[in-house]
């Protein structure tokens, strides 16, 4: 509470909560009760009612008094849907809510003049749900949690290009990402002011009329393809003869040397990219199946068919037995190394690399935001305290990010866990004598 009490005020949270609470007349502190709770999520995770249980431990200024029911009446709250009139922008299946007050009010805290909102990133995760999940939140769908006999919803998290937490966008369970990336899109322009957009995209989150309404739209984008099922990539993009053009892309640890051309087809640009050094881990790779396909073939082929990594170098003989095709292998290692983009973006195959690969390194604070909203278990009913609930896991992301920032800006990089078990051994002891 001491340490995260003051990151609480200076991100101005307090600030946000108390003016949104003014007009509002509860009996308790619910601005306490949502710094427990997103303190909560920061220790340990876990439901509320575990989080009642926990506060007990800690020195926590103003919460004295706080019960399950409050905790249940606060996560309602922060979930409750706006009223009719302040409903502009809400997408199909997202209504606005009170969080998407506060997320609003905090980027405005932070903005200055020359603050701007160009560059954010958007990933998914799904929720499991032991119970109902709510009235519209909790559907069956793919699941990345591997867990298809329960429901769940979606939980998105946009960070923006220095990897602060923007806001985060819930649906229901059998949301396709696809059919959800457009109107997040507008959404987030209208919410943030967002000028200039460029989506970039990994190849599972497009499909062509998304392409084609993000042209209807006139925004630009930056994209990864899929170069072996695309017969256009493969049959005229890959097989182009045209020069590659060396390219030092800078890193944290270095430089990362790539060969880069540009193909226009059928008015479409694409960017075509080798990596030397993955080129050859790729064909390290193949090498180490392909040494054990020959050490199975020996044995005996028929258990190869169900392993996805030896079959695609397979090929059935007239004899009916299986052996190594050479073609595939050949075939294959054209790959080696290569990504291929797509863009309508007015800028050079350097800035689309330089886009896409921000995409890949932003990965890294997307595994910490799913571990922090994976609070589980879920035990609220409704879908505004279900949301609620997944807000203060939010709320925990930005508070661990402005601490990581503080930290690193001094040239101190402390292990998470170390940080947590440093923070949980400091103690506050009172002492009286003599009255």
């Amino acid at each position: 509470p001491l340490l995260f009490g003051r990151l609480w005020q200076d991100t101005g949270m307090k600030a946000v909560l108390d003016k949104l609470l003014g007009d509002r007349a509860f009996e308790f502190p619910v601005e306490r009760a949502v710094f427990t709770a997103t303190l909560h999520r920061l220790m340990t995770s876990g439901s509320d009612r575990a989080c009642e249980k926990w506060l007990a431990d800690y020195v926590i200024p103003g919460s004295q008094g706080l019960a399950l029911h409050h905790f249940y009446r606060t996560m309602a709250w922060l979930g409750e849907e706006l009223p009719e009139a302040e409903q502009a922008g809400a997408t199909p299946f997202a209504p606005r809510c009170v969080k998407d007050l506060i997320e609003e009010r905090l980027v405005e805290h932070r903005r200055d003049l020359f603050s701007e909102l160009s560059v954010v990133f958007m990933d998914t995760t799904t929720l499991a749900f032991t119970g109902a999940g709510g009235a519209t939140l909790g559907r069956r769908g793919h699941s990345k949690d591997h867990r298809p006999d329960l429901l769940q919803m979606i939980v998105g998290v946009v960070i923006d290009a220095d990897g602060r937490p923007v806001c985060t966008e819930m649906w229901p369970g059998n949301t396709a990402d696809i059919s959800a990336l457009l109107p997040i899109v507008d959404r987030l322009r209208r919410r943030f002011a967002i000028g200039r957009v460029c989506v970039v995209a990994d190849r599972g989150l497009i499909s062509g009329p998304t392409i084609a309404a993000l042209e209807e739209r006139g925004l630009e984008y930056v994209l990864g393809v899929r170069e072996r099922t695309d017969s256009l990539v493969r049959r005229i993009v890959l097989e182009d003869q045209g020069r590659f053009t060396p390219l030092c892309v800078p890193r944290a640890t270095g430089e990362t040397q790539l060969w880069v051309k540009e193909v226009v087809v059928e008015c479409r640009r694409y960017v075509v990219c080798r990596n030397e050094a993955e080129a050859n881990q790729d064909a390290a790779d193949r090498k180490a199946v392909l040494d054990g396909l020959e050490r199975q073939l020996k044995r005996g082929d028929k258990a190869l068919i169900g392993n996805s990594a030896y079959r695609r170098f397979l090929k059935s003989t007239a004899k009916k037995v299986f052996e190594i095709d050479p073609g595939k292998v050949a075939d294959e290692a054209r790959f080696d190394g290569i990504f291929v983009l797509r863009t309508n973006a007015r800028i050079t195959p350097l800035q689309a690399v330089l886009r896409y690969r921000d995409l890949l390194q932003v990965e890294d604070l997307f595994r910490t935001a799913k571990a922090l909203l994976r609070t589980r278990p879920i035990y609220h009913s409704s879908d505004a305290a279900i949301r609620g609930h997944v807000f203060c896991s939010f709320l925990a992301l930005v508070l661990r990010k402005e601490l990581d920032d503080r930290c690193h800006a001094v040239g101190f990089r402390p292990e998470w866990g170390d940080v947590l078990l440093d923070l949980d051994r400091l103690q506050e002891v009172e002492l009286a004598k003599d009255g």
